[in-house]
């Protein structure tokens, strides 16, 4: 788990009884997580001292910075001079490759297990480059997903772009989400994507949740529709997809401003239809008003029905029954960034 002030473990046979270690990266904010194919385990981190980093560890305990960590070229053809601000996301394809998404709207790969990392050039000078803006988080690529020679990379708040050639060419695939021009007559970006989630099983289904609403798409992204049927309001930052029963979990906000719970009653929607129709997840949620955020990067899955959310108030909720019911792990930490199952 990432916070603003360093990371933590948190260990458990049974998903009940829970040990917290920590804190790890002591004084550094910690944005993303990652395992490669080799096992070899990636922390993303930030500081005003230090700057961005990557770092890698084998046991979880010892980390090692890397040095060739992913930067932008001295001579950027866009004119726009990127620099990397944050880590946000890694994750690894079947070939082993690790991608890794930054602030400001970078995307890098690694061929090995981490230790040094390419700017993905097609994506980091796009035509549309000039033209990008930040979200308030930032202009973050924080998602990105593979199914062999495609590639989605989702970023705020530019959209999503598609690559249907392994990386050497990228187009946005934002169609039928607001602010896009239905017909195609804008240059497609422009839309602020929280996060994307995929269907293993279908890689042309993603799910989507955008500054807008939420979205799915079964054509790959060609097109998005709108699945919001009896969500308290569409605005929210994490969608995640709980591989064993389907489930799709997002935590539901007021927008624009107050980006908080609805009238203060915090809990995690879920779908059981692929986003057809939403219901609040479970029981366990607090009685009292409670205005917690879960922020993009800050809910995560672990194959068997568990599914972790932790909030900007830096409390961890879990299920292991994928949201029948839910209840709070020990330790309240400083504001969670991150969360992942490793």
């Amino acid at each position: 788990m990432g916070t603003d002030k360093g990371g933590w473990l948190l260990r458990s046979d049974d998903r009940r009884s829970w040990t917290v270690e920590g804190p790890f990266f002591t004084g550094w904010q910690v944005t993303a997580f990652g395992t490669t194919a080799s096992g070899t385990y990636l922390a993303g981190t930030a500081s005003g001292w230090f700057g961005p980093g990557v770092h890698r560890s084998t046991d979880l305990q010892e980390w090692t910075q890397v040095v060739d960590g992913p930067a932008f070229p001295a001579e950027d053809p866009t004119g726009t001079d990127p620099k990397v601000e944050r880590i946000w996301h890694f994750s690894t394809d079947p070939t082993g490759r690790i991608w890794c998404g930054v602030a400001q709207a970078g995307l890098f790969t690694s061929d090995d297990d981490g230790e040094t990392w390419q700017p993905v050039e097609a994506y980091n000078t796009h035509p549309t480059r000039p033209k990008w803006i930040p979200g308030a988080g930032g202009m973050c690529l924080h998602r990105v997903l593979t199914d062999d020679q495609r590639i989605w990379a989702a970023a705020s708040s530019i959209g999503v772009l598609r690559s249907d050639d392994g990386g050497a060419s990228f187009q946005p695939a934002n169609r039928g989400v607001e602010g896009v021009d239905p017909d195609g007559a804008d240059d497609g970006i422009g839309t602020c994507v929280h996060a994307v989630v995929a269907d293993p099983d279908d890689p042309d289904t993603i799910w989507r949740q955008d500054h807008s609403g939420v979205y799915r798409t079964t054509d790959g992204a060609d097109s998005w529709q709108r699945i919001e049927q009896g969500l308290p309001a569409n605005f929210g930052f994490p969608i995640v997809r709980d591989p064993g029963s389907g489930a799709l979990f997002v935590v539901p906000l007021e927008a624009d401003v107050n980006r908080t719970p609805v009238e203060g009653r915090f809990a995690a929607y879920r779908s059981t239809d692929g986003g057809e129709s939403w219901q609040a997840s479970g029981v366990g949620w607090p009685d009292e008003p409670t205005y917690d955020t879960v922020l993009r990067g800050a809910m995560a899955v672990d194959g068997d029905g568990g599914v972790y959310a932790g909030t900007t108030g830096g409390r961890l909720w879990a299920t292991d029954d994928a949201g029948d019911s839910w209840h709070e792990l020990p330790g309240t930490f400083p504001r969670i960034h991150a969360v992942a199952v490793l």
